[in-house]
This record gives C-alpha cells, structure tokens and sequence, in this order.
C-alpha cells in the first residue's frame, strides 16, 4: 500500500513539475492555440497516460490529464477546438493498436488542431449492427482498393483524416473480417457529401468511397483485427459523449445551467410550484450524472475506458432531452419563435447546441440518443456487459459474412 502511495504520489508530482515548466517556458497567453498544444504534446501533456515521444509521461493513471487541463485552463491555455473532438477516439486508437510510425506521423497534428479526423463507421444497411457493414476493401500490392458508403459521418467535412473500417474478407463470420484504416479524406475517390438537420446544419454527412486507394502503412491494427480496434474508438466515443473531454464539469454547468437561467429570468407570476419542482428534479439528476462521472474516470486503471462508460452516454443524452424540454415549457411561446434554420455547413462541433440559444439545443439534443450508439443499443451493452443478463439471440455471428441473407 505505501508503495502504491508513493507512486501516486509521484505521477501526481511529475505532471505537476511538467504542468509548471511548461507554462514557465511558453505562456499560452501569448501564442495561437494551435502553437501552445504543440508545446504541450512535446511535454508529454497531451496524453500523459502515453509513453514518453508520443505525447505521454508514461504514468499508469490517465485521470491524471484533468489535473493537467485544470492548472492550463488556470493559466490562460485555450481549451481544444470543439471541431477537434474526433482525436479523443482517434489518438487512443492509434496509440492502443498502432505502429510507431504511425504514432508519429499521426498523434502530434492530430492534437494540435493542425490535421481532424472524423469516424467512418455506420453504414445505410449497418448501422446499429455495426459489424454488419459491407465496404468493400481489397488488397492490391501495398495498397488497398476500397469501395463502399458511410453515413451519418459528423464534421467529415472539414476533416483531413477519417477513421474507416471496412469489409477485407467477406467468407468468415461478420466480427472477424473487419480492417480499419486512417482515410485521406482529400484523396482521389473520397466524396463527402451533406446531411441537412432539422437545426437546418449539415454537421453530419454522407461519405462516398469509390476505388480510393489506401497505402497499407495506414491500416490500424492487423488486417482481419479491426473489430477489437474499432471498439476502443467506441469506448472512447462513448467516454467523450457521456462524461465530457476537458477538465472536471462544475457544478450547475452544461445544459442544466441553461434551464436555470432561464427559470430566475421569469416573472415571479410564472415560477409555479410545479415547474419549480420539475427544474430541481432535473437539477438533482444532472449532478448526480455529474459526480457519477467523475468517480468513474477518476476510478479508471487503463487508458481504455470499459463498458460503464455506456452508462454515463445513456444517461447524458436522455437528461440533455429532457432539460431541453422543460426550457422549452418555461419559455412558452418564446420558445417558438428566433431561431434560424437556413441552411449552413458547421465549422464547430457541439453535443448538446446550447450555446447557440435553447431553440437549437431543443433541436440537436434529439441526436444524442443517436450518435455514439443508438439508446437501445446502450441498454443492450449494459445489460450484457455490466449486469451480466443474456445476450440477445444472434443467429448470424458464427455465419460467413457473404452467407448472411440481405435485403
């Protein structure tokens, strides 16, 4: 136990001492976000969870990263660009599951801001059964040809890297014919095209590939490997929906404070008990969620957070719904009118909208029990994964791939 105390003890000081000379040596205040991040990877304050060169301080506890965002939030340090979210799936996948070269060529941009990514996973006809999916990719010498259709690919659009996993071997069952790749989304066969939202956005998209080629030196993982790839990007996913990527929430913060805001601007004749009621119902539910969070990151042991993380997604997209709709309520008919549904390719990317005024959020928090992994389909992972009830029958999973029947 001292022994263990000890070693806390010192992670907890080697980020401090990292923390403290990098702001001495490179004020944030100073310099461009994407500058300062720059000298951050290099400290090894990206990830400090990863090995020293690639971003990392090789320390066993990643919750140690909040400590790091914390005292740069103290210090001036911009926060990551919102459009830069992807590297939270990307740069762990890569680093659980990639080489060194690619650990290098991939992390330290990524991180920055100077390269976004992007996740090409769900499929028209796969998309809750992910393993379902049917892009076609097939090797030719050092290169694979890849032909298929992606959907539902948020910011794809700004995107210069995709995650992309494909079909390479269509005769063995679906989980273990799956290969994923680092997509060049400026690459000759790659069209992205959009999909208006009810906001009026097009943050998601549509990806078409057709015979874009795919240099072998970007495959992730072993060919045939990219089902056990592919769910530390969803672990991930999951991990940034449901708990936030930056330093501990505050308390009253996210979509909650909206709905508080908006209760102490009415008129006393309209602050009823019931609607009083509903307000602190949710307020309780949102920092229990909150400090629910926080204790599972804080409790993590690796760099890859396991199934509770479906948990905190479920939750966080069903809560984010339902404050929408009581601000809505408060509103009354002020709720309907002042919002603009023209037509707009978003630079930016935001889970819950609330910063763009309570009429969008109404509007985007409908997607969170979507993206990431439908609600029915968290429900199924907890179930499976966390209570340890039975599995849904899955009458597919031993069949060869092109055996399964299809519409």
């Amino acid at each position: 136990m001292a022994d263990t105390l000890i070693s806390a003890e010192s992670e907890e000081k080697l980020v401090a001492d990292a923390v403290a000379d990098l702001i001495r040596d490179h004020d944030p205040t100073t310099m461009s976000r994407e500058e300062f991040r720059g000298h951050q990877f290099d400290a090894g304050l990206a990830w400090v969870e990863f090995e020293e060169g690639h971003g990392g301080l090789g320390v066993s506890r990643p919750q140690l990263q909040k400590v790091v965002e914390t005292m740069l939030r103290n210090a001036g340090a911009k926060p990551a660009d919102p459009a830069t979210f992807f590297m939270y799936l990307a740069g762990p996948t890569i680093h659980t599951h990639g080489n060194d070269e690619q650990k290098k060529r991939f992390l330290r941009p990524m991180f920055t801001g100077e390269e976004k990514w992007c996740q090409l996973f769900s499929e028209p006809g796969a998309g809750s059964d992910f393993a379902g999916l049917g892009t076609k990719a097939e090797r030719d010498g050092d290169e694979w040809i890849v032909n298929g259709q992606k959907v539902w690919n948020t910011m794809a659009h700004i995107a210069d890297w995709g995650m992309l996993v494909t079909r390479s071997d269509p005769n063995t069952p679906k989980h273990k014919g799956m290969t994923y790749f680092a997509l060049d989304m400026r690459g000759e066969g790659v069209e992205v095209r959009p999909l208006r939202q009810i906001t009026g956005e097009a943050e998601f998209n549509e990806v078409y590939m057709t015979d874009a080629r795919v240099p072998d030196e970007n495959r992730i993982g072993d060919t045939g490997d990219g089902w056990r790839v592919s769910l530390t990007t969803l672990m991930n996913e999951r991990n940034a929906i449901g708990t936030g990527s930056g330093g501990p929430p505050k308390r009253g913060s996210g979509t909650i404070s909206a709905a508080v805001d908006i209760w102490n601007d009415l008129p006393e004749d309209r602050k009823d008990d019931a609607s009083r009621d509903a307000l602190m119902d949710l307020w309780v539910k949102a920092e229990v969620s909150r400090l629910t969070n926080m204790r599972a990151s804080a409790n993590r042991k690796s760099g890859n957070p396991g199934p509770e993380m479906s948990v905190a997604k479920l939750v966080s997209g069903q809560l984010n719904q339902e404050i929408t709709n009581l601000c809505l309520n408060l509103l009354g008919p002020e709720g309907m009118v002042g919002y603009d549904f023209t037509f707009r390719r978003p630079e930016d990317l935001s889970v819950s909208g609330v910063e763009n005024g309570i009429g969008h959020a109404f509007l985007r928090v409908r997607a969170n029990s979507i993206e990431g992994g439908t609600s029915e389909i968290m429900r199924n992972i907890i179930g499976e994964q966390v209570l340890g009830l039975p599995g849904e029958p899955r009458v597919d999973k031993s069949v060869n791939w092109s055996d399964v029947p299809r519409n």
